[in-house]
């Protein structure tokens, strides 16, 4: 495990010998510069995790020295030390980014702890600036899979809506299309992204318990409420709500999410306190909100507040381009989790992958990828490998039994019998066992025509 670094910087060799002998019995490296000048060479040269500056040194002063340090990379730890008296100059040192600062004279054992304590922080920080990257990487629009026209009009308008103040978004779309996956986008392609993304299915609560989870609770609001419980508005805060399925919230909440969505303010169940939020709310429904508006079921007021800005997704059958990336993408992704090692799939299979369409959307292309990849060892994904409805409804099988009529003029058996070797060689791509047993032949039955007709 590498050892972590520290620069002290001190004018007085005495005290530079002094930390650098402690710091090193702690287990640290340790470098030392007497002058401005050589703490910046120092910096740029061993990079290191914390610098021990001096406020009162020759030449540059401590403070320039933080201010270089910081244009230079502006997650170093820097924890200034002062003598006692001139406090005004350390706060100015902690507004120009200094972690921390310390007394002279100081006590060791005292700074040990100081110095410990910074680079736990400045670690955790580093571990979220990592999970924070990780997310945009996984989340953001790079991301996304689309290669229609129509998911490249829908991802220029998230990054439009990402990089804006909207509060306020409202996507559309047939379940399996990929909504939350958009919601996700806009919160983490944001400046919002450093704060919560707060996800909640509005469908599956009733009207008191999503009130519950939304504005929180006080203690004793209710029966269970044994403890103030914040909602997910106040945990959010600064960040980004997700409402999945919000054509299914019951009438009286949508009256309390809009009182929210125009005062900007909310109170806990049971309490009187109002508690400003800042979020914004990204709303997500497989529903027609014109039309429930028209039943009664939706309130009008509150659809033209959350429909700002509209986002519609269309359903897979309708952008078609893009069911082979998306095939392929899950490919790499079950290769990966089930450590298989799938190539590509035939061109018989990807024929009726394009040609179904997709009821259940993009979940359910990753569904049948995901079985295929579990279920079969092969390095091509083969017609025979994909569920019999997409075989059945691409192909217009299983309709009956097999219907033929005798032309008028006749016809030659034979070419009927070369006919479908070909045709259950082609749906079989050259397999000779799983072909003949299409046409329920034995495989030396079915290769004996396979050699009339020149197939071998």
């Amino acid at each position: 495990m590498r050892k972590q670094k520290i620069l002290v910087v001190d004018d007085e060799h005495l005290i530079r010998w002094s930390l650098e002998q402690s710091l090193k019995k702690q287990g640290y490296e340790v470098c030392s510069a007497g002058t401005g000048e050589d703490a910046l060479r120092l910096v740029r040269e061993e990079s290191p995790d914390l610098v021990l500056l001096d406020i009162q040194l020759p030449g540059i002063n401590g403070l320039e020295v933080l201010e270089k340090v910081k244009e230079y990379d502006e997650e170093t730890i820097v924890i200034m030390v002062t003598a006692l008296g001139v406090l005004e100059t350390a706060v100015k040192a902690m507004r120009m980014g200094a972690h921390d600062y310390i007394n002279k004279p100081f006590n060791l054992d005292e700074l040990a702890i100081v110095i410990k304590k910074a680079l736990e922080t400045g670690e955790l920080k580093r571990e979220v600036a990592h999970l924070r990257s990780e997310q945009t990487r996984k989340y953001g629009i790079a991301h996304i899979i689309g290669e229609s026209r129509h998911m490249k009009n829908v991802l220029a308008m998230v990054e439009k809506i990402a990089r804006s103040d909207a509060s306020t978004v409202l996507i559309q779309g047939e379940s399996g299309t990929g909504k939350e996956l958009i919601a996700k986008a806009i919160h983490w392609e944001s400046a919002r992204a450093e704060k919560p993304f707060m996800a909640i299915n509005c469908a599956a609560m009733p009207e008191t318990l999503l009130e519950s989870e939304l504005m929180g609770h006080e203690k004793g609001a209710f029966t269970d409420a044994k403890a103030q419980k914040k909602g997910l508005f106040e945990t959010a805060d600064g960040g980004t709500i997700f409402l999945d399925e919000i054509g299914d919230m019951d009438s009286g909440m949508q009256a309390k999410l809009l009182r929210v969505l125009e005062e900007r303010t909310f109170r806990r169940v049971g309490g009187t306190k109002e508690i400003p939020v800042d979020v914004r709310i990204v709303s997500a429904t497989n529903k027609d909100l014109i039309k429930a508006m028209e039943e009664k079921t939706f309130r009008n007021d509150l659809y033209y507040r959350i429909q700002v800005i509209p986002i519609f997704l269309p359903p897979l059958r309708e952008r078609k381009e893009d069911i082979m990336p998306l095939a392929t993408h899950f490919i790499n992704h079950f290769n990966r989790e089930f450590h298989k090692n799938v190539r590509g799939i035939s061109k018989m299979a990807e024929k009726f992958l394009v040609d179904y369409p997709w009821p259940g959307n993009i979940r359910e292309l990753k569904n049948v990828i995901e079985r295929a990849i579990i279920l079969e060892n092969e390095e091509t994904l083969l017609l025979e490998h994909l569920p019999q409805e997409i075989v059945a409804r691409t192909s217009g099988a299983g309709a009956g039994p097999v219907s033929f009529r005798l032309p008028p003029e006749g016809i030659d058996i034979e070419d009927v019998e070369r006919e479908l070797i070909r045709q259950s060689l082609e749906v079989c791509e050259g397999n000779q066992s799983k072909a003949a047993r299409k046409l329920n032949l034995g495989i030396d039955a079915f290769r004996y025509r396979m050699k009339k007709f020149g197939f071998l």
